[in-house]
């Protein structure tokens, strides 16, 4: 019998490499971030991200407690599994940080995001704007004979469907929150 040669570089056809490589999948989480309400702990929160080249896709910041001084930063974020986690880890050890919670893992969760459609038109167009503003539940927040002022709030697709709508109608401007979310339940 001749001995079996194994050559170096293992064949990419083989059934052990049928498998997906999951460290290069990338998920988007949303991170919820309890801070000390004071001056820097943003610039520290995202210098993190800059620093180690991690995407922000969405961010709100807003006082929730103001007896006890604290934010809440809420950040989207994409990356593979365990950028994700290292992302949560730093996080944590920043000194103003008390408490980090990744929504998208803990459970359901309740996200939402306004966003304000200025959209330019007439005629036709125009009806066609107010009609798709019903079916969406969009708010008519300002009116001129040229344009409309939209108030849309709902998840991130619902607002993304809507503007793809309005673009080809007249779409001028559009300005958004970012996403705001809480974990469902108790």
């Amino acid at each position: 019998m001749s001995p079996l040669k194994i050559k170096k570089g293992a064949n990419s056809h083989s059934a052990y490499n049928l498998r997906p490589n999951f460290s290069d999948v990338q998920e988007t989480h949303t991170l919820a971030v309890i801070v000390d309400n004071e001056a820097g702990v943003l610039a520290r929160v995202i210098g993190l991200f800059a620093g180690r080249g991690y995407n922000i896709e969405s961010l709100t910041v807003a006082e929730i407690d103001h007896s006890g001084k604290l934010s809440r930063i809420t950040v989207v974020t994409t990356g593979t599994p365990q950028a994700i986690e290292q992302i949560k880890a730093q996080l944590g050890r920043i000194v103003p940080v008390h408490r980090v919670n990744d929504l998208t893992v803990d459970g359901p969760s309740v996200e939402r995001e306004l966003a304000l459609f200025k959209v330019e038109g007439t005629g036709e167009k125009r009806v066609e704007a107010l009609r798709l503003a019903d079916i969406f539940r969009a708010n008519v927040v300002d009116s001129t004979l040229e344009s409309f002022v939209f108030e849309l709030t709902g998840p991130t697709d619902k607002i993304d469907a809507f503007a793809d709508l309005m673009r080809p109608l007249g779409l001028a401007e559009l300005a958004r929150t970012g996403v705001a979310a809480l974990s469902r339940g108790a």
